[in-house]
């Protein structure tokens, strides 16, 4: 693990020129709290994790069931729907009749536009990359979502999905942030901070260290924020990407958004190539490490993961990973880290 960079800008943060995350959590619990499917996940004690990376405790935040989705994203789609119904008023359940949302998603994002659509009587469009598998767009199919194949990749089918949106008047519901276009994927990260705010109800003291695998970086960002917002400076917080996709921590070095180049990576949910606007400047101001994971040290990793009983992606668990690939945090290390999705093929 060769790539780590202590983060020039902590506590001060970038001018991006973008809002910072949330940390107003409250509201987001009120309102997923009027879906069916909501439920606080688990905060799992791993001394087998503990005992292989030599550290005092691992705490693991569950996503693997999610909302039965099986994956943190569910929070963020379905936040930002219910609240858009519960502005209408009246029947929430159908709420969003008239409505349609469409994003592009290599992922669990897609799958929580589809479910959020479906709670509120909305429709759900989601363009994918012809590289992603079948598999996957039968999955959103049976949640309710149309599917359209366009673009050799991510950014391709979201540019795609961004078209559509403004040719037919949808709603474009993207889970990364650009300049002019920051309002409804802030609402997705807040989101997130139902997750964060579960941990800091299930953990009774503040860990040392906190383990956060980012993509575009949304819920990193998300996360970081309310551990920041709740337990203050103390816990040091890492934030862990594919070296293929070192999005956050190159624009980290050069203090701007910078757009990287790189093969495909094993950690697909992973593998964003530009960090999204809004949580570069939460990260920048909040998170106190960057590294980047190798493609071996991730399989060698979700291999031990699977050993201690919490198996994952090599997405969901790249946070561990790093630490089993000899991050350095101390004996005395109580770490938090999140386990954002199960074990997939997609």
């Amino acid at each position: 693990m060769a790539n780590i960079l202590q983060n020039p800008w902590r506590g001060r943060g970038l001018d991006l020129k973008a809002p910072m995350p949330s940390v107003e959590a409250h509201s987001v619990l009120e309102l997923l709290g009027r879906c069916p499917a909501y439920a606080a996940t688990p905060l799992l004690s791993v001394p087998e994790l503990a005992r292989r990376a030599q550290v005092s405790e691992v705490w693991v935040k569950d996503e693997r069931d999610r909302m039965g989705l099986g994956s943190f994203k569910a929070l963020g789609a379905a936040h930002v729907i219910a609240r858009a119904a519960a502005a209408r008023g009246g029947d929430i359940k159908h709420a969003l009749a008239d409505r349609c949302f469409v994003t592009a998603s290599a992922g669990n994002h897609g799958l929580s536009v589809a479910a959020g659509a479906a709670q509120f009587g909305a429709r759900a469009i989601v363009y994918l990359a012809t590289t992603v598998p079948d598999s996957f767009a039968d999955r959103l199919r049976a949640k309710g979502a149309e599917v359209v194949v366009e673009g050799a990749d991510y950014a391709a089918s979201m540019a795609a999905a961004e078209a559509a949106a403004e040719a037919h008047g949808w709603t474009l519901l993207s889970d990364s942030s650009w300049p002019g276009y920051v309002d409804l994927p802030g609402q997705v990260m807040q989101g997130y901070l139902a997750l964060a705010a579960e941990v800091t109800a299930q953990l009774a003291e503040p860990p040392t260290h906190i383990l956060l695998q980012a993509g575009v970086g949304g819920l990193a960002a998300a996360a970081a924020a309310w551990f920041r917002h709740t337990w203050g400076r103390g816990p040091q917080i890492i934030v862990v990407e594919p070296d293929a996709a070192p999005a956050l921590i190159e624009s980290i070095r050069a203090g701007r958004v910078v757009e990287t180049q790189g093969p495909v990576s094993a950690m697909g949910r992973l593998d964003c190539k530009t960090p999204s606007l809004i949580a570069l400047n939460g990260l920048a101001r909040d998170a106190d490490v960057f590294v980047t994971l190798s493609e071996d040290e991730a399989a060698e990793g979700i291999a031990a993961l699977a050993d201690c009983g919490v198996a994952s992606s090599p997405s969901g668990g790249a946070g561990l990973a790093a630490m089993l690939a000899g991050l350095e945090v101390g004996a005395e290390a109580r770490v938090l880290a999140i386990l954002s999705e199960g074990a997939t093929d997609d």
